[in-house]
């Protein structure tokens, strides 16, 4: 939503999900603003940068997947988190981003979409984020491994893998993202 957001996907996203890394490849080394991807993209990157990727994207498409279809309309675009994965995620019209650039808050009272969730990826990340000054905002820890800011809409969660964010704990994130509603 922001010049400086830096990474996958759309500026008018819904849910931005923000990463430590980016996929070991040139271009997206270099990448310095935000940009959607194109079909096969994905795949592309899943190819060439191993199973960890691949893990995230797998992950991001089944959260999407599982979220209050009241609220978000992401699994009526296709009959699999597969599929959504393959013909929308982080694509053009996708209202969904992978961010390299920490969040870029805005004030709730002038924020002009005040819909979008912000999510961290890894407990190690929003650390870091918050002591470098990178993410100025207050959360409260629900767990270990779950934290929140209802006001500013951001949740910092396990990292997209299978082991650290299960399907119980993308469930139990649905759920975080369906209170902010």
């Amino acid at each position: 939503m922001s010049d400086q957001d830096v990474g996958f996907g759309t500026s008018d996203y819904q849910i931005a999900v923000y990463i430590a890394n980016r996929p070991p490849i040139y271009e997206y080394q270099q990448l310095e603003h935000l940009t959607a991807l194109t079909t096969g993209e994905i795949s592309y990157i899943g190819q060439h940068c191993g199973n960890g990727w691949r893990k995230v994207f797998n992950v991001y498409a089944k959260l999407l997947y599982a979220l209050d279809k009241q609220h978000f309309n992401f699994a009526s675009f296709a009959p699999t988190w597969q599929q959504y994965r393959d013909d929308y995620l982080l694509q053009t019209h996708s209202k969904n981003s992978l961010l390299f650039s920490a969040p870029q808050l805005t004030p709730v009272k002038n924020n002009t979409n005040q819909k979008a969730v912000h999510i961290i990826m890894g407990k190690t990340h929003a650390k870091s984020l918050l002591s470098t000054g990178a993410l100025d905002v207050e959360l409260t820890w629900l767990n270990n491994e779950f934290a929140i800011n209802y006001l500013q809409r951001v949740i910092v969660c396990p990292y997209f893998d299978y082991r650290q964010l299960s399907n119980v704990k993308i469930d139990r994130l649905a759920e975080l993202i369906k209170g902010l509603n």
